[in-house]
């Protein structure tokens, strides 16, 4: 059971957490978990695992929470993800956008299946997330929007122009939807994470890695909790006077 339930930072809170499976997603779940939150998690492709994450919130953390099986690429099954949703809760206080995928290239060898790919899923599902989860907390006139966008869509980097393209495109979605949904009591911030420890940089090549934290300054890989406590952060009380905010965690990363 959980301890010392009045000091919890989202007690009763509604949270939507996107890509919520592994790495920071799944990060993000358990934090909002031992804070209180009511969760829905998402998965888009694998429900055995899905149900077993939903099995771990319930079982170690005592909250409530639901798996949604979603494509939040796929328009029609996203909009039915959010009915299922108001169905449930009736509302949404919390929405994480954090579902994205990283294609590397270098210019001149990118696939255009690759740039609609990772603008979809980036890019095109966060906005779409947004209008949806904006319809039920503007019915509540309070809400709270975390995108997870990435340090490389502040610096760039060289073979990653496709990703910090799409992840770029989130930075300015989140300035515009700050500011036209401040007057409905719903803030949205987003994150900026460096090198983390997920899937996607234990996929790299060893040689890649240490290059890379040659410009982390704290000299070490991040780990996705560090993110996660950002995002907890920008998504509780404590942040209720913040919007429109580009959060890096990234160690003092020097690209």
């Amino acid at each position: 059971m959980l301890k010392d339930e009045v000091n919890l930072m989202l007690k009763d809170k509604v949270a939507f957490i996107t890509g919520s499976t592994r790495g920071i997603g799944w990060a993000t779940a358990k934090v909002f978990a031992q804070q209180g939150a009511k969760l829905i998690i998402n998965g888009h492709s694998d429900q055995n695992l899905l149900d077993q994450r939903v099995a771990e919130i319930k079982n170690t953390y005592g909250v409530e929470c639901t798996g949604i099986l979603c494509d939040v690429s796929d328009t029609p099954a996203l909009k039915t993800c959010y009915q299922d949703i108001f169905k449930l809760h009736k509302r949404l206080d919390i929405l994480v956008n954090n579902a994205g995928i990283l294609h590397d290239a270098l210019l001149g060898m990118i696939s255009s299946e690759d740039i609609e790919r990772s603008f979809k899923v980036n890019a095109i599902s966060v906005l779409e997330n947004l209008q949806q989860a904006a319809r039920l907390m503007s019915r509540h006139n309070n809400g709270a929007i975390v995108n997870v966008a990435s340090i490389i869509a502040v610096r760039g980097n060289a073979g990653q122009s496709l990703y910090a393209a799409s992840k770029s495109a989130v930075l300015g979605l989140t300035l515009a939807a700050a500011k036209e949904l401040a007057p409905q009591g719903i803030r949205v911030n987003a994150v900026a994470p460096g090198l983390i420890d997920t899937d996607l940089v234990q996929a790299l090549p060893p040689q890649i890695i240490t290059e890379r934290l040659t410009g982390v300054r704290m000299g070490r890989i991040g780990s996705p909790e560090e993110v996660a406590n950002a995002i907890l952060f920008l998504s509780s009380d404590l942040a209720s006077y913040v919007t429109g905010q580009v959060l890096g965690v990234d160690g003092g990363i020097i690209i």
